[in-house]
């Protein structure tokens, strides 16, 4: 009988002590995410104001390329008494004046004239090199980016006069060659317009820059934010010719983005892209930006807020080890697995909200779902205190003042005489960002913000 006493009595000591050091474990029901559909979600409209350049040295450029040696040749004799070559000897210039192109193309010409009459042979030929400068005036229009002139000549200024001699005597001979040269500047200012035409075709250039901005880049490396622009119609007024530039007003509709999470895609397909003459465009650009958190982004950050983080008191403490959130009925539940006095999952709670001043993304009036809070006050009521939902509270947040900080780093790059192609260069500034509101879908919290500024496009030394 003493011995069972003894035996009794240890093991109630053993149990005593055995209760109060093993974890208490809770069992909480688990709110289900109202769907698990794609991502899908609204995005605002912007507009981005591209005032844009073309110099006429670029335009000179292309001419110079395309017009070499030999540029005319006419070796027909009888129709007008004449042969004729011409040779581009050196570059073409280019200049403004009034509104229109002026050109000035130096000329070698070779000319072959017939002179005197048929009557009993009484004739003869003579060769002569000429050289000259031809000067025309171009009216210029830029539609769907492509430059097109209609020229005319105003002018052919021989270095020396057209003459042959003539038993002893120098016999001007600019009656022989005018007609000949009068078809030659009709069909000379033409083939500058087909030059022009086929050379000055920028299009391909802007949708090359175009393309390259609308490639998705990594604004933050630790957090995998990217920014992506998504171009959907490109507006353009008439080009007009000043300061010896060709200048016009460019307006890009797009939607804008960054994302948290993994690479997107870049969608833009440069055939698809819409492009809409329109007669005036306003000089300032208006940019909203969808600030894209996934869900499982944003429960890793806050993860690594509650690491090495106790809450409680005295022996009764408890450590998050991992948070997962998902959205239910437009509120976010929050997900703790916890350890220590208690161990399993709670389950809270709130409406995502947006600090404009620490620009972190937080849940306001965070609190424990109902059947939680009904386990937690039956068993382990010290934790439902609203101390420690408050502590909680204030770790259930993240940031995106860097990202955004990022982000606008990485746009003012762009802004800064960035040239994604050769000879387009893009200019602007950007003010800061505001805060207009914030939306869940089945995957992600967006952070809707816009800002404004203005951006310039100039077309300067392609090849």
């Amino acid at each position: 009988m003493k011995w069972i006493l003894i035996i009794l009595i240890i093991f109630g000591i053993v149990l005593f002590f055995t209760s109060c050091s093993t974890t208490q474990k809770i069992a909480t029901l688990k709110p289900e995410a109202t769907s698990n559909s794609p991502i899908l979600y609204k995005t605002k409209t912007s507009f981005v104001a591209l005032p844009v350049e073309i110099t006429l040295k670029d335009i000179e450029k292309q001419l110079n390329q395309s017009i070499k040696g030999l540029i005319y040749n006419d070796s027909i004799l009888k129709d007008d008494n004449s042969e004729m070559k011409i040779w581009k000897t050196e570059n073409i210039t280019l200049t403004e004046k009034e509104g229109n192109i002026i050109s000035k193309i130096p000329l070698k010409i070779w000319l072959k004239v017939k002179y005197g009459t048929d009557f009993l042979g009484l004739n003869d030929t003579k060769e002569l090199y000429l050289d000259g400068v031809v000067s025309l005036k171009s009216k210029a229009h830029l539609t769907n980016w492509k430059l097109t002139t209609t020229s005319s000549i105003t002018e052919l200024k021989w270095n020396e006069s057209p003459s042959v001699v003539i038993a002893g005597k120098t016999v001007p001979i600019t009656y022989l060659v005018n007609p000949t040269i009068s078809l030659f500047k009709t069909r000379l200012a033409k083939e500058i317009d087909t030059i022009i035409d086929k050379n000055c075709d920028f299009k391909p250039h802007v949708m090359d820059a175009i393309e390259k901005i609308s490639t998705p880049f990594q604004a933050n490396k630790e957090y995998s934010v990217w920014f992506k622009i998504i171009p959907k119609e490109l507006y353009v007024t008439e080009a007009v010719l000043e300061q010896q530039k060709i200048a016009l007003q460019m307006g890009l509709k797009c939607n804008i983005q960054t994302v948290v999470g993994q690479e997107p895609k870049n969608i833009f397909q440069r055939d698809d892209l819409v492009l809409k003459p329109v007669s005036k465009m306003p000089d300032n650009s208006n940019i909203a930006i969808a600030a894209i958190s996934t869900f499982k982004s944003a429960s890793k950050i806050i993860t690594t807020n509650f690491k090495g983080m106790e809450f409680g008191s005295g022996g009764k403490k408890i450590k998050i080890e991992k948070v997962n959130i998902w959205q239910k009925d437009n509120k976010v539940i929050v997900a703790l697995d916890v350890s220590g006095s208690i161990t399993g999952a709670i389950y809270l709670s709130g409406y995502p909200s947006y600090n404009t001043i620490t620009k972190e993304i937080f849940f306001d009036q965070l609190d424990y779902v109902l059947d939680t809070k009904n386990v937690l006050i039956k068993s382990a009521s010290w934790f439902a205190q609203g101390t420690i939902l408050k502590k909680i509270q204030e770790s259930c947040r993240y940031s995106i003042a860097e990202n955004l900080e990022n982000a606008k780093k990485n746009m003012e790059y762009y802004l800064n005489n960035y040239s994604p192609v050769k000879g387009v260069y893009i200019k602007g500034n950007m003010n800061q960002f505001e805060f207009e509101k914030i939306e869940l879908n089945d995957n992600a919290i967006i952070a809707f913000l816009s800002t404004s500024g203005k951006i310039k496009i100039a077309i300067d030394g392609m090849d």
